[in-house]
């Protein structure tokens, strides 16, 4: 008799449960975003990094639509593919948010221990772990065979290589002050860091962990873009709203472009299409996306992206591109061809940086 009765309640709780999910199944909105740590369905992805609400916004650039959300931390800001295309490495600080018209003192203090490198599977679109990235990450980069990360520092002048498994420190590099912008060279040899405060690029050999040469360049540079053959690299000054031309084997200024536009030019975030035909460069304030030829080095046209565009990507194709929009907490994807704003994606609070994931 007690079986009996046992089994009767083991029936009406496994139905009750069956009737409850049905009901949250129906209740779930067609169109809401996946959680963090659920797969979607593959295809491109834009992964894009929210300063102040900490965490990622996950778009179908087809759709135009958000899939996930990813939780990851406090100020996450730069944002870097593994070479295999399954890790995202992300930076994270628990400085506080500042900026050239900030009165730092009114600021609250900094929490060191929120100062690390996120590392986010894509195929699972969830946080897997942090791991120690040095003093305030703000950007970050990863070497050729995915072993390295190199780590701009902003509040102590310095750039970091820690190794991507445990974020041991491998070497330091003092790079000038605010560094900013650290991307590789496409050859995996040389990373370039730029300094805000000094106006400087900084050359680090990526094997020997060395410096190996500092640029002079413009007015507060913000990133780097090189050319896929690893020829040459540019690098905005923002306050100057120029591009350096840089020959990317001997470290040295070619030429210096002067950016135009109908608003007002700051310069700041690069990318380079696939084939390496055209620079594309973020104005910040100035609201555009300005284009050059880099076979002439000259500037053929803009796209008006939004609300002061940052971070920028460009699809594995060349035809699209994707702007974080600060201000308007919303992502342009812009079609390269017409020049123009297909659509404009919700993201989180401040967006900053942008990685495209074929």
């Amino acid at each position: 008799m007690h079986r009996d009765h046992s089994r009767t309640r083991l029936f009406a709780v496994v139905l009750l449960a069956a009737l409850v999910t049905a009901a949250c199944s129906r209740e779930q909105p067609a169109d809401a975003p996946e959680s963090a740590g659920t797969a979607v369905p593959p295809g491109p992805r834009v992964f894009v990094t929210n300063e102040v609400s900490g965490d990622i916004t996950v778009i179908d650039p087809a759709s135009a639509s958000v899939v996930a959300t990813i939780p990851v931390g406090k100020r996450p800001r730069g944002v870097a593919l593994s070479p295999d295309g399954s890790t995202l490495y992300v930076a994270l600080s628990g400085t506080p948010i500042g900026g050239p018209d900030v009165d730092e003192s009114t600021l609250p203090p900094a929490d060191p221990a929120a100062d690390g490198i996120g590392v986010v599977s894509v195929g699972e679109l969830r946080l897997l772990r942090v791991i120690p990235g040095g003093s305030d990450p703000e950007m970050v980069a990863v070497s050729a065979d995915g072993s390295r990360l190199f780590v701009a520092n902003e509040d102590i002048g310095q750039a970091s290589a820690i190794a991507a498994s445990d974020g041991s420190v491998l070497g330091t590099f003092a790079v000038g002050g605010e560094p900013e912008g650290v991307n590789l060279r496409p050859d995996g040899r040389m990373v370039y860091v730029t300094s805000e405060e000094d106006n400087r690029v900084t050359v680090v050999d990526a094997d020997a962990l060395k410096v190996v040469a500092t640029i002079p360049v413009g007015p507060r540079p913000r990133s780097t873009a090189f050319l896929p053959d690893s020829t040459r690299a540019y690098v905005p000054a923002e306050n100057a709203g120029t591009v350096s031309v840089i020959d990317a084997q001997a470290h040295t200024v070619l030429s210096t472009i002067q950016l135009t536009g109908p608003d007002l030019v700051r310069p700041m975030g690069t990318a380079v299409s696939p084939d390496g035909s055209r620079l594309f460069v973020t104005t910040g304030r100035g609201r555009h996306v300005v284009i050059v030829d880099t076979a002439t080095n000259q500037q053929i046209g803009a796209v008006e992206a939004g609300e002061r565009p940052w971070g920028i990507a460009v699809s594995s194709d060349g035809r699209t591109l994707f702007t974080a929009n600060g201000p308007s907490n919303d992502v342009s994807i812009i079609d390269v061809e017409s020049r123009t704003v297909r659509a404009r994606v919700p993201a989180g609070d401040r967006p900053w940086g942008v990685a495209y994931v074929p």
